[in-house]
């Protein structure tokens, strides 16, 4: 990394915080104009974890020296006055998780990039998952290269009394070659397995609403409290606060990203007949199709409906990429 180049470890709207990862230094800046123009495709031009060339050569900008305190405040200096680095340049993104922005027509929301892994926390109950969600997530970390774990959290709720549920849950996402994590914040169980696993690079913990990832997250490490984001918390004064994207160092080692909870999640830049491509179970059977390409809905000699009726691949997952391919438009690019 140049000496003009750092990472981007927050993200709330406007302002920004910046780190030269692996040191943990973060300093404030904000975003050039014509950057943002130049991405205009995507609400978020700059998003946590992107590598960026800034300046600090402009009126009023400073170089943050090596005793630059957590916040990211000049020494002497007060946060609320600090002055700005100015993000000149986005540099290439060698992965990335991105979903429609279901409120805008021809817009997309990029949530994390540059990363090594995405936890996906779900629960089965508290809330109820929804597997259709949970499996457009899955598509787009294998069409832009995003390593998925599937966090079941909230076990010690159900196991005892829905056990079937849990083994089938697990059965279904295992068969289709998925890493999957039982955790629970309460007891502890998964916790050891999902800190070693995250103690290397950059891991994102995204999922909907209420199924306990800032939870896990200060699980990982009691000394942070996502929900508050203590991290330069004075520069930012409060904005956005439930829009906020952050990433946070663990103690034993490497970094998370904290994420809003998700409550949609359309498919960017896929066409229909490319859906099944990205799910690897699915892709694996359809190699022994009778017609290529197949839809794998109503062609005989689909391998990939045999599939399914001999339980190779799971009804769940299958409906899930009828519904993909069934989707309104406003899901897609």
């Amino acid at each position: 990394m140049n000496a003009d180049e750092a990472i981007v470890v927050k993200n709330a709207g406007s302002h920004f915080l910046l780190s030269r990862l692996p040191e943990w230094n973060p300093f404030p800046a904000v975003l050039r104009g014509k950057v943002r123009l130049s991405r205009s495709v995507s609400t978020n031009p700059v998003a946590v974890g992107d590598l960026v060339r800034f300046r600090t050569d402009l009126p009023g900008g400073w170089a943050p020296p090596s005793n630059v305190a957590e916040g990211g405040t000049p020494p002497g200096g007060d946060a609320a006055a600090a002055p700005l680095a100015v993000i000149t340049e986005v540099l290439p993104r060698r992965n990335y998780i991105i979903r429609k922005s279901t409120n805008l027509s021809r817009q997309n929301h990029v949530i994390a990039a540059n990363l090594d892994r995405a936890v996906l926390a779900v629960s089965l109950y508290f809330p109820e998952i929804k597997l259709p969600f949970l499996d457009r997530v899955l598509v787009t970390c294998e069409v832009y290269g995003v390593k998925p774990v599937i966090v079941l959290n909230k076990v010690d709720l159900y196991r005892d009394a829905a056990p079937e549920a849990v083994e089938n849950f697990v059965s279904i996402y295992t068969k289709a070659g998925y890493h999957v994590i039982q955790t629970s914040c309460k007891t502890g169980e998964g916790i050891d397995e999902l800190r070693l696993l995250c103690s290397e690079g950059i891991s994102l913990f995204s999922g909907e609403s209420g199924v306990g990832k800032s939870s896990l997250i200060k699980a990982l490490d009691p000394s942070l409290d996502p929900k508050i984001g203590k991290i330069s918390a004075a520069h930012l004064q409060g904005r956005h606060t439930t829009s906020l994207y952050e990433m946070y160092p663990l103690l034993g080692g490497g970094f998370v990203v904290d994420s809003p909870g998700l409550r949609g999640f359309g498919l960017v830049d896929l066409k229909a007949e490319e859906i099944a491509l990205y799910f690897p179970e699915m892709l694996a059977a359809s190699k022994n199709c009778r017609f290529t390409p197949c839809t794998h809905t109503h062609e005989p000699g689909c391998a990939v409906k045999s599939a399914v009726e001999e339980g190779i691949v799971s009804p769940e997952r299958y409906n899930s990429y009828l519904g993909m391919l069934e989707e309104d438009t406003k899901f897609r690019q």
